[in-house]
């Protein structure tokens, strides 16, 4: 957690340790931080980044590769991806709003052809074994490398970086689309798609993880255009897009920098205003 006065950080502090692999997360409605951890035995831990603190394990979220997490507080429900070429999309449904403590996994089963419109339904999973044997079991359905996962306006976005796609699943109606795929889009820009965000304009940001090391973006009518580009961090990828409380300025991170040294990231700001 940075802390920022007129420009200038003005502390940094530590609130979460004693974890292996952590990777996207996400924020949640009531403030606090889920880091997810990237190995088959991972676990999501809940964080408060207002002080220096350790986290809270939550084992009913799951033991698998998390990737993501996105919350949504509609349907009072939180959806994750599993970054494994035989990854699930799941879904954790709260004993007691809000509390992460217990409650019910499940796992996607999806019906139909996503690029005319699928249908999801869930299939429950057990906390206490590993999701990804009960998967294989469920006849549940394989994403290729689930990586981020944003909730926005109804809608959960998450991408597929195995076969680089974008996927738009509305709980709603348990509707399922896949918004982008880069062999659909001969030339496109996007290639290697990985975190994403979404701006206040609805407009969803999509980092590369290879590619040219670009962040692009998918407009609500599916347009898709480079907003930046990295430049000289050939060996490092694009991490962790996020806006600031009043959609101003855009945070993100090249994970290894410019030496290629899982030392040597480097945090970027951007300021707007944005489309």
């Amino acid at each position: 957690q940075l802390l920022r006065v007129l420009d200038r950080m003005r502390g940094a502090y530590r609130i979460l340790s004693s974890t292996r692999s952590n990777c996207a997360g996400g924020p949640t409605p009531w403030g606090t931080w889920l880091s997810c951890e990237e190995y088959s035995g991972g676990r999501v831990w809940e964080c408060n980044p207002m002080s220096a603190s350790q986290g809270t394990v939550r084992p009913a979220l799951g033991t698998f590769a998390h990737e993501a997490v996105a919350v949504d507080p509609v349907d009072r429900r939180l959806y994750l991806t599993e970054d494994s070429t035989s990854g699930r999309f799941y879904r954790f449904t709260p004993s007691a709003w809000p509390a992460l403590g217990t409650g019910t996994l499940a796992v996607a089963k999806v019906t139909g052809d996503p690029l005319t419109g699928a249908t999801v339904s869930w299939v429950t999973v057990s906390a206490s074994q590993p999701a990804s044997q009960q998967s294989n079991a469920s006849q549940s359905t394989v994403f290729n490398g689930g990586e981020g996962c944003w909730y926005d306006s109804g809608c959960v976005y998450f991408t597929t970086k195995g076969d680089n796609r974008v996927w738009a699943y509305t709980p709603a109606t348990s509707r399922l689309e896949l918004i982008y795929d880069d062999n659909l889009y001969p030339g496109s820009p996007l290639t290697g798609v990985d975190n994403v965000t979404v701006s206040r304009s609805g407009d969803l940001y999509v980092a590369e993880d290879g590619g040219n090391l670009e962040i692009c973006l998918i407009t609500p009518d599916r347009v898709v255009a480079p907003f930046l580009r990295l430049v000289g961090h050939s060996a490092s990828e694009i991490t962790g897009p996020a806006f600031s409380p009043d959609g101003k300025r855009l945070y993100f991170s090249s994970q290894r920098g410019t030496t290629g040294s899982s030392s040597g990231g480097i945090t970027f700001e951007v300021t707007g205003p944005f489309r």
